[in-house]
């Protein structure tokens, strides 16, 4: 009979917003064992754990990172501290999973890259929404063919949402859509371009209602409308094929996901004769709609499953420091754009080093275990 590797120790850093969430999946998640929860606040992080956790709390990130207990480092602290926490981590020895988003500043973001390479540690990207059931079926559907040639994206993300002091609403909510995008392109479509526009009709000092609007390589647009003032919460990604075209309403607790057989196709002008050939060439294709079965479980179980397997099977995550990069690229062109007054602005190319190929490839039969895809 064979042993069971021993349990991964993990420190969440962050006892906020974010961090319980972490606490608890990190607990429920085999192969993972939590060491410790460290906020500069003792007191908030001891609420957190409940009277009774056996869980050490630290106000100090050398403390745990000095404990040779802990091999691993969940980062929930604010955006602005994401570079100084993970980099002390990597150059501490040990595995990081990180919030989005991966640093206040794409060339940041790329040195903690690079610290991961260096140190042969594992850098991922709690990119949470990649995650979700929803999602990884859009992705199957996207990158195996089902839904024929990508012709456009659009995706919203509107809610009366809390206003950051920080960053805007660009930096707040749209890495959740930027990293879908991420993650369902194929491998030969890239962003080329962006234009972004936003206001701030509430005086926050900074965009409160932003639009993206993404060109692709394969000339397909993609759009992201986020917004914080909205009284009514949209969270809506469609996918438009040449052949299918695939809605997600993450809202709708009955059916999510709609895969829709209907569409526009166009008679190829080399069988029209040239009096045809000037008039509109559209028919239209209706089919079946079909609404997929879905597992329902928490998408941020599955982050530290994959986080937990990356790190014992050696190997880069679905959601790896390359991925956080091309979001912050992203990011980047957007803001820069929106100083701009929505001019195009060209993304950054990022390596493509570790670019998935397939449809699960990037994934361990544990993680899939954990998703509830693989029976025993």
């Amino acid at each position: 009979m064979g042993t069971s590797s021993p349990a991964i120790g993990i420190a969440v850093v962050g006892a906020g917003y974010w961090g319980p969430n972490l606490v608890r999946n990190a607990q429920q998640t085999p192969g993972l064992h939590l060491e410790y929860l460290c906020d500069l606040d003792e007191a908030r992080a001891k609420k957190v754990l409940g009277e009774y956790s056996t869980v050490r709390v630290s106000n100090s990130l050398d403390e745990v990172l000095a404990d040779p207990a802990v091999s691993a480092v969940a980062i929930a602290t604010p955006a602005g501290t994401h570079y100084q926490v993970a980099m002390a981590a990597l150059e501490a020895g040990k595995h990081v999973l990180v919030e989005k988003p991966l640093a206040p500043t794409y060339e940041e973001g790329r040195l903690l890259v690079e610290a991961a390479e260096r140190h042969e540690r594992v850098l991922m990207l709690d990119h949470t929404y990649v995650y979700t059931p929803p999602v990884r079926h859009i992705r199957e559907l996207l990158r195996g063919g089902s839904l024929g040639d990508l012709q456009w994206l659009d995706s919203v993300r509107i809610n009366l949402g809390l206003v950051q002091p920080d960053v805007d609403v660009l930096w707040d909510l749209a890495p959740h859509d930027l990293s879908i995008f991420d993650a369902i392109l194929p491998d030969d479509v890239h962003p080329v371009s962006v234009a972004a526009h936003g206001s701030d009709p509430v005086g926050a000092g900074h965009a409160c209602v932003a639009h993206l609007t993404i060109r692709l390589s394969n000339d397909a647009l993609a759009h992201v409308h986020v917004n914080w003032l909205s009284p009514t919460k949209i969270r809506t990604v469609v996918v438009g094929g040449s052949q299918r075209t695939v809605v997600w309403d993450d809202l709708n607790p009955v059916q999510k996901l709609s895969v829709h057989d209907r569409g526009v196709d166009l008679t190829e002008a080399s069988k029209l004769d040239a009096d045809t050939r000037g008039r509109t060439t559209v028919s239209y294709r209706t089919g079946d709609t079909v609404a997929p079965a879905l597992p329902n479980q928490e998408a941020l179980r599955s982050v530290m499953v994959e986080f937990a397997a990356a790190i014992s099977e050696n190997r880069a995550p679905l959601t790896d420091g390359w991925s956080g990069l091309r979001v912050l690229a992203l990011l980047e062109a957007a803001s820069t754009s929106l100083a701009k007054d929505g001019m195009s602005v060209p993304v950054r190319e990022v390596d493509v080093k570790g670019r998935r190929t397939g449809s699960e490839d990037a994934l361990s039969d544990a993680t899939r275990r954990g998703r509830g895809e693989v029976t025993v």
